[in-house]
């Protein structure tokens, strides 16, 4: 399977926390992502966020992109592990995109490839070949 694994793009401040909102400036980039994807001609089976808000935003840019629904999963909360990744997307297709918060995402990641946690600036994103 062919992870990409999303961290949200820029939120506002605010409270509470699971209600930040997307700023102008995250939905372009949560946008741009989606149609990079397409334009690289990338078909996702599946879209999976957290289910904070900026995260199902971030995730609905890119699933519009795609022609496909996103879908919040509480196991990607942040807090969220490699375990509950693998868990989330057992069964959901060949290419799936999963949207979710830091540090998560550079612990997800090098649990995932055994490698150093990378960066993951907001929007910013990291395809990994993941064994199922």
């Amino acid at each position: 399977m062919r992870l990409y694994l999303v961290r949200h793009a820029e939120a506002a401040p605010g409270e509470p926390d699971a209600l930040r909102p997307l700023t102008a400036a995250g939905r372009e980039a949560a946008r741009a992502l989606g149609k990079q994807l397409a334009a690289e001609g990338l078909r996702l089976d599946a879209v999976l966020t957290s289910p904070l808000l900026r995260a199902r935003q971030t995730g609905e840019a890119l699933a519009r992109a795609a022609g496909i629904a996103s879908t919040p999963d509480d196991r990607l909360a942040p807090g969220a592990t490699a375990a509950d990744v693998r868990a989330a997307v057992a069964g959901r297709g060949d290419v799936v995109a999963v949207v979710g918060h830091q540090p998560d995402c550079s612990s997800i990641a090098s649990a995932l490839t055994g490698g150093p946690e990378p960066p993951f600036p907001p929007a910013g994103m990291l395809a990994i070949d993941v064994q199922t």
